[in-house]
């Protein structure tokens, strides 16, 4: 099997950063993927990343890097507002690229990127991460197997990157939204860390209502941030629905109110890989079972981010090898990433319906682009090279326009 040569842009401002585990996955695809070099600006965090990974090669510039390696594949784990520049110059050097959550702030800055990739015969993939985790997998296979009966109702909370959740109930729905109605809010809060740093004293709320090809509706709210909130989405069918980690059955003669559920817990099994428990499957014991088994136990990855971030470079890895398209893509996670900002749209219109696609650039996207200009002194669709040069944060523009990871 030949291995694909690939170096991450971002190398993690601390310790135990999200991009350490992109890494060390990375490392244990080792079939897969030939890890050749970090690039930060920081050196600190670069030199740190290169000698816990064993990374052969760190630099400060993306340049430098693009020209002095040979790469196949880029991963992009730097800051949102950056997607544009270091993805469109990873494509202009003929890598393909695999880029962070999410896709980018606006449509058009996405399409960017698209378009960048398809211009220098390049795959593009998106690091979403929920559709893949494994109990995720197994809800879409409960669904596929009629268990539920037919899906007709959802209900998401996300308190914060909502394209997450929206991404979580589509793919195991596996039908398209077709129209969506939004309203939100802002209020106060006791004073709060802020993501990208600072304190907050007041946070912007969403809600809204997407309605799906089938005439299916999922209720969506994305409440005022507070730390202990959690996430959670249910799917319900005819003859049952899917909450949390548990699925539920209506039993014989079940009407609403009265009658019996059964509950079927969404179940772990595990096993002994070179004297480390990891995952095995996770299924739910119903008649006949239903299962999803980890295709990446044999490399020690067990966790349930780590197995989604396998799948997302095993995607690219098949992709360039076998040149097809990779498994999720610019077009889910555009659609995505368009979910919300339709909900945000649809609340600063009054809270109209909004038909899917949307059409041109909304005012939400001309918000977060005017922020951009005044943020950086650069055109947000354009100025690659201005673009390449700035400083970014975690602080996207986007939350500060829309309260949006």
């Amino acid at each position: 099997m030949d291995r694909l040569t690939i170096a991450c842009i971002g190398a993690g401002s601390e310790p135990g950063a999200r991009s350490h585990a992109f890494m060390d996955v990375i490392n244990k695809l080792s079939d897969m993927y030939d890890f050749r070099a970090v690039c930060d600006l920081n050196e600190i965090a670069r030199e740190r990343a290169a000698a816990q990974f064993g990374i052969p090669a760190a630099y400060a510039d993306l340049r430098s890097m693009l020209e002095a390696e040979e790469l196949d594949v880029v991963l992009r784990l730097t800051p949102t507002d950056s997607s544009v520049a270091t993805c469109v110059v990873a494509a202009q050097h003929g890598c393909h690229v695999i880029s962070e959550i999410p896709f980018d702030t606006t449509r058009a800055r996405a399409d960017l990127i698209r378009r960048a990739c398809q211009d220098n015969g390049v795959k593009l993939e998106i690091a979403e991460n929920v559709w893949l985790w494994p109990e995720e997998r197994l809800k879409r296979r409960i669904v596929e197997s009629g268990l539920i009966g037919e899906p007709v109702h959802a209900r998401l909370k996300y308190p914060c990157g909502s394209y997450h959740g929206f991404n979580g109930v589509r793919m195991i729905l596996g039908i398209a939204p077709t129209r969506v109605l939004g309203y939100g809010g802002e209020v106060a809060v006791t004073p709060l860390p802020a993501y990208g740093g600072g304190i907050m004293t007041s946070v912007q709320w969403d809600g809204g209502v997407v309605e799906f090809e089938s005439g299916l509706k999922c209720i969506f709210e994305m409440p005022p941030k507070k730390p202990a909130w959690e996430r959670n989405w249910d799917i319900v069918g005819t003859d049952g629905y899917l909450s949390g980690e548990n699925l539920y059955l209506y039993a014989e003669g079940h009407h609403h109110g009265a009658g019996s559920e059964e509950r079927h817990p969404i179940e772990s099994v595990t096993e002994e890989v070179n004297g480390e428990t990891v995952l095995k499957a996770v299924r739910v014991n119903t008649d006949p079972v239903i299962e999803w088994e980890n295709p990446y136990a044999k490399y020690g990855i067990s966790g349930t981010d780590d197995i989604a971030k396998a799948a997302i470079f095993e995607s690219m890895y098949r992709a360039v090898t076998e040149d097809k398209d990779p498994v999720y893509g610019a077009a889910n996670a555009r659609l995505d990433q368009e979910l919300v900002i339709a909900v945000k749209e649809s609340a600063w219109q009054g809270s109209q319906w909004l038909d899917l696609p949307l059409g041109d650039t909304t005012s939400v996207e001309q918000a977060i682009h005017e922020e951009f200009q005044r943020r950086y002194g650069c055109d947000p669709l354009g100025d690659i090279e201005k673009q390449l040069a700035c400083r970014y944060t975690r602080l996207s523009v986007m939350w500060t326009i829309a309260g949006w990871l």
